[in-house]
């Protein structure tokens, strides 16, 4: 593989769409980018990436770590491909991926930097959609989806559901 030099990386994380969680939690979920690009810092904080759109370009999305102490979990397609390999890690560091099994011919997902006492997650398919329907941001889109749609009753969204939709909302990881 070849070597980057320090102009090239430099300007791939500034293309790159920055996220930065000091002492906080900070979700992306649903639509939220269209980019395969990321720069992800944190310390002392969480970092949740809903990376299941179907907007998102076609190719490898390149996740860049610099963390500290923090927890990033990244909500993927069912049959994406994580590569960990090229992350140094400092320290007790942990990577969760129960779910799912990776498809030879899914998306790939690259992981680079650097892991101090941190935690890297994954969740996968049925799993990643539970994880974003038990936020305030799901529920917002399902409320408003409720006033958009004139939805008044659990029959509209049973009948929503027989037709092939997850919910009123449009879930970025239902196929149909």
């Amino acid at each position: 593989m070849k070597a980057l030099t320090d102009s090239t990386a430099s300007s791939a994380v500034q293309d790159a769409v920055r996220i930065r969680a000091h002492g906080q939690s900070i979700r992306r979920l649903g639509h939220w980018t269209t980019d395969r690009r990321f720069d992800v810092r944190a310390s002392r904080g969480s970092v949740v990436l809903d990376l299941r759109s179907p907007r998102i370009e076609p190719g490898d999305v390149e996740i860049a770590l610099d963390v500290d102490r923090s927890m990033v979990k990244l909500l993927l397609p069912e049959d994406a491909v994580v590569d960990h390999d090229e992350v140094r890690r400092v320290g007790r560091c942990g990577f969760v991926d129960w779910s799912g099994a990776p498809a030879p011919g899914g998306r790939v997902v690259r992981i680079t930097g650097e892991m101090r006492r941190s935690e890297l997650r994954v969740n996968r398919g049925g799993v990643a959609i539970v994880s974003a329907m038990l936020t305030g941001e799901y529920l917002a889109d399902l409320q408003w989806a409720f006033r958009a749609n004139h939805v008044s009753s659990l029959a509209d969204v049973q009948t929503a559901y027989r037709e092939g939709h997850w919910t009123t909302v449009d879930d970025p990881g239902r196929r149909s």
